[in-house]
């Protein structure tokens, strides 16, 4: 592996009136490639968040031993895309009704998070998570959390589906079908 591909990405620049959520949906590879594709989101960038351990890898991550979440950290326009919109694709992502896994990946950094920003934030959050509930059989299990700080992936985790999507077998079998579920051309 190329020393550069272990340097955290760099985050990006917040543009002036977009917002900020982190939102942990399961494996940040799905998450981040659906995000990238819908329109009013400046960027999608992967990460971990809310654990103890300072400056954490993907192999400290990938022991579940370190506390932190595989997430993504979504900047909006609100003026394109208010934030209930990139809450309903959160809940449309992933089965919220799974504690500490989403499918084969099991641990408590595949949780289902969102990390609020602000109060406002939260309620908004709250208000969705209830709304959402109405489309599961079982409870939502995911965590409503103030953000703390966020580490951004190593940069072979940045943009992994669409570099990796003809060579990957989890780009073809897992990310690829959520994507086309999703229908994220409309």
């Amino acid at each position: 592996m190329n020393p550069e591909d272990k340097k955290p990405a760099i985050s990006p620049e917040i543009p002036e009136g977009a917002e900020t959520i982190t939102l942990g949906a399961g494996c940040f590879w799905c998450v981040e490639a659906a995000y990238n594709q819908i329109k009013g989101i400046h960027a999608a960038v992967s990460g971990y968040m809310g654990g103890e351990t300072q400056s954490p890898t993907y192999e400290d991550i990938c022991t579940g031993k370190t506390g932190h979440a595989e997430v993504v950290r979504v900047v909006f326009d609100p003026a394109v895309i208010p934030l209930e919109k990139v809450l309903a694709w959160f809940w449309d992502l992933h089965d919220p009704t799974q504690l500490n896994r989403q499918g084969n990946d099991i641990g408590t950094q595949y949780r289902s998070a969102i990390f609020y920003e602000s109060e406002g934030q939260r309620e908004l959050a709250e208000a969705s998570k209830q709304a959402a509930q109405e489309n599961f059989d079982k409870a939502i299990v995911t965590e409503i959390t103030s953000v703390e700080k966020f580490f951004p992936a190593e940069n072979y985790h940045q943009d992994y589906y669409f570099q990796n999507k003809t060579r990957n077998s989890y780009c073809q079998y897992v990310v690829e079908p959520k994507l086309k579920k999703l229908d994220l051309g409309h």
